[in-house]
C-alpha cells in the first residue's frame, strides 16, 4: 500500500477572484477549469540549489489537464479558507514530502487551453527558494511522474527546443525569473530544507 495520499480533489472548493485579487467567490476544482476557466487564485514555486539547478517535475499521466508534460517544481491552489502562505508550504509536504522557506515574487493572470479539455485561468503567484544542494525527492505520484534537478542553462535550452513539451505557464514563469527576477534569485541565501516524510 502506498504511503502517499491522494491529495487533489475534483470537489476541493478553489478561490475565485478578479483581476485584482479581490475574492469573488468559491468554485469546485473541476468546475473551475471546465470551458475556458473561471479566474481563480494559485500559486508556482520553484526551488533552486546554490549551483544553479532548479527542481522539475514531470506531471502525473493521470491529470486531465497537461499530463506528462514538464512544469516548475510544485503548483498548485489555494483552497478556501486558505492563505498563500498556508497553501504553498501544504503543497510541498504533499508533493514532494519536503517543505522550504520561500520567497514571493510576484503574481500575474493568464489564460491557456488545453484541447476541449478545459483550461487554466489564473492569477499566479510565483514563489521561489534556495537550498544548498540538490536532494533525492520522494514524490507522490499521484501527482508527479518523475522530478529532476537540471542546471537553469539546460531549462533555457529545453523551452526553447522542446516547447510542446513543457506547462505555458512555467515557459512564462520562466522566462520572466531569467530576465527580471535573474539577480534577486542569485542573491537568495541557501536555506535548509525541511523533510516532512
Amino acid at each position: 500500500m502506498s504511503k502517499h495520499k491522494t491529495v487533489s480533489f475534483d470537489n476541493e472548493p478553489l478561490i475565485l477572484v478578479d483581476t485584482d485579487d479581490n475574492v469573488t467567490g468559491y468554485e469546485s476544482k473541476v468546475n473551475a477549469h471546465l470551458g475556458d476557466g473561471i479566474l481563480h487564485r494559485a500559486f508556482s514555486i520553484f526551488l533552486f540549489t546554490d549551483d544553479d539547478r532548479v527542481l522539475l517535475q514531470q506531471r502525473s499521466g493521470k491529470k486531465p489537464l497537461w499530463p506528462l508534460y514538464w512544469s516548475n517544481s510544485c503548483c498548485s491552489h489555494p483552497r478556501k479558507g486558505e492563505t498563500y502562505e498556508q497553501a504553498v508550504h501544504r503543497r510541498l509536504r504533499e508533493e514532494l514530502a519536503l517543505d522550504a522557506d520561500l520567497v514571493y515574487l510576484y503574481k500575474f493572470r493568464y489564460q491557456a487551453g488545453f484541447g476541449e479539455v478545459g483550461a487554466e485561468h489564473e492569477l499566479c503567484s510565483v514563489f521561489v527558494g534556495k537550498i544548498p544542494a540538490p536532494v533525492r525527492i520522494d514524490v507522490n505520484p499521484s501527482e508527479i511522474e518523475v522530478c529532476q534537478w537540471m542546471p537553469a542553462a539546460d531549462v533555457d535550452r529545453m523551452i526553447v527546443e522542446h516547447p510542446d513539451q513543457i506547462t505555458p505557464w512555467f515557459v512564462m514563469e520562466w522566462r520572466r525569473l531569467r530576465g527580471e527576477f535573474r539577480d534577486t534569485i542569485a542573491q537568495l541565501r541557501s536555506r535548509g530544507m525541511i523533510s516532512a516524510a
